[in-house]
C-alpha cells in the first residue's frame, strides 16, 4: 500500500441476512474509496461465502478494520486487502455487533447470536466471554417467538464508558453498569406482541449522561434515567401498524447534539427514510437526500476523522454518502445482485 493509500478513507458494505430457517442470506463485503465509484469485492483471508453482519473501523487507526461473520470476528490491518480470523473461544454463533471502547479502543466488544457478548482488553488480541444472564420478556419466548436472541448493536458513552447498552433482537435491552460484569434486562412489563422488544439499535447519549435512545420494529424510544423509565418518540407513520421501522441509529462524532436514524416502512419494504435530530434526540426531522430510496434505509456510518463524511445504506443495495454533515447527497450503487445490506462502516 503506498502513503497516498494509507490517507484514504473507506466506505465497507456488508451484505448477510437473517439466520431464521427460510430467510435469505446473501455473502460479500465490498469496499470503495472516498471519491471514487467503484466498487471492489473483498475475499482475501474472509471465509467462504462471507456473511457480513458488523463492521468496525478502528478509530485511531484506520487501516484496522473488524468484521463480524458467521465463522466470528476476522480483522484486517491494510483497509480490508487482507484479513485474519481473530482469535475468539465463542460457541460458534455468528457475531451481529462490535463495539470500541469509547476511551479506550484496546478494549473491544463482539455481540453474538444467543446473546454473547466477548470482550478484549488488549486489541483485540485475547477474548473472553462476559457472564450476559437475563431473562427475557415471555413474549419473546413463546411458541413461534424468534429464538436468535441477537446482540444486534451496542453503545457506551464517553461520560460513562462502563454503562454499556445492547439492543437485542428479540428480547428488549441489557444494560451493564461495571463494564460488562454483570448485566440486567431493561425491558420490563407485559407485551401483547413483541413488537416493541423487537429492539435494532440503541444509542447512549454523549450530550447527555444518562439519557439512551432505543430503536425498534415498533419505533423510537428515549429514557432520561440510563433505561429505567421510557417514553415513545414519535415519528410520522411508515406502515399499516402506524409505526415506523428503524433500524440504524449513530450520533455524529464530535457534535453528539446531532443524531442520525436509518428506517423505513418495514424489515422489507419499498421505502427508505433517514430522520436527524439537532438536539440529542429530542425532536427529528426527515432528511431529503435528493435521491429515492426504493427499500428500508438498514445503516449510516461517519468518518472519525472527518466526521462531515457520512454514508447511509438501504438493505436493496443503494448507498448514499455525504460530504457535508447530509446537506448534499451523491449516489454510489452497488453491484447488481448485491443486496440484503447488514453492516456499513466509514474512515
Amino acid at each position: 500500500m503506498t502513503t497516498s493509500d494509507s490517507h484514504k478513507s473507506y466506505v465497507y458494505v456488508g451484505l448477510a441476512g437473517e439466520t431464521a430457517p427460510g430467510r435469505e442470506v446473501k455473502s460479500g463485503l465490498y469496499r470503495m474509496a472516498d471519491g471514487d465509484d467503484g466498487w471492489e469485492l473483498l475475499t482475501n483471508g474472509l471465509p467462504q461465502s462471507h456473511a457480513i453482519r458488523a463492521l468496525a473501523v478502528h478509530p485511531q487507526k484506520p487501516e484496522i478494520v473488524y468484521a463480524g461473520t458467521q465463522d466470528g470476528p476476522y480483522r484486517s490491518t491494510d483497509h480490508g486487502d487482507h484479513w485474519e480470523k481473530v482469535s475468539v473461544p465463542d460457541h460458534g454463533q455468528p457475531v451481529w455487533s462490535l463495539l470500541f471502547h469509547p476511551n479506550d479502543s484496546s478494549v473491544m466488544y463482539a455481540g453474538y447470536e444467543s446473546c454473547g457478548i466477548y470482550r478484549s482488553e488488549d486489541g483485540g488480541e485475547r477474548w473472553s466471554p462476559l457472564p450476559v444472564s437475563v431473562r427475557f420478556p415471555e413474549i419473546t419466548m413463546a411458541t413461534g417467538a424468534n429464538p436468535a436472541k441477537r446482540v444486534l448493536m451496542m453503545s457506551a458513552s464517553t461520560a460513562n464508558p462502563d454503562e454499556i447498552y445492547g439492543a437485542i433482537e428479540v428480547g428488549g435491552l441489557i444494560r451493564t453498569l461495571d463494564g460488562g460484569e454483570s448485566w440486567e434486562n431493561m425491558s420490563h412489563g407485559l407485551y401483547t406482541n413483541d413488537d416493541l422488544v423487537d429492539m435494532h439499535g440503541v444509542l447512549a447519549s454523549t450530550l447527555n449522561p444518562g439519557t439512551v435512545i432505543s430503536i425498534s420494529r415498533a419505533g423510537m424510544f428515549r429514557s432520561t434515567d440510563q433505561g429505567d423509565h421510557w417514553s415513545h418518540v414519535d415519528l410520522e407513520t411508515l406502515n399499516a401498524k402506524g409505526q415506523t421501522y428503524c433500524r440504524g441509529i449513530k450520533e455524529v462524532p464530535g457534535n453528539p447534539r446531532y443524531v442520525w436514524v436509518a428506517a423505513g416502512a418495514g424489515f422489507q419494504s419499498d421505502l427508505g427514510v433517514l430522520y436527524r435530530s439537532k438536539d440529542g434526540g429530542v425532536n427529528w426531522e426527515r432528511v431529503d437526500t435528493g435521491f429515492e430510496a426504493k427499500s428500508t434505509m438498514f445503516g449510516i456510518a461517519f468518518d472519525e476523522r472527518q466526521p462531515k463524511t457520512m454514508y447511509c445504506a438501504t438493505n436493496g443495495g443503494q448507498v448514499f454518502g455525504s460530504h457535508d454533515g447530509g446537506e448534499n447527497w451523491s449516489d454510489h450503487p452497488l453491484p447488481e445482485g448485491a443486496t440484503q445490506v447488514y453492516a456499513l462502516a466509514c474512515g
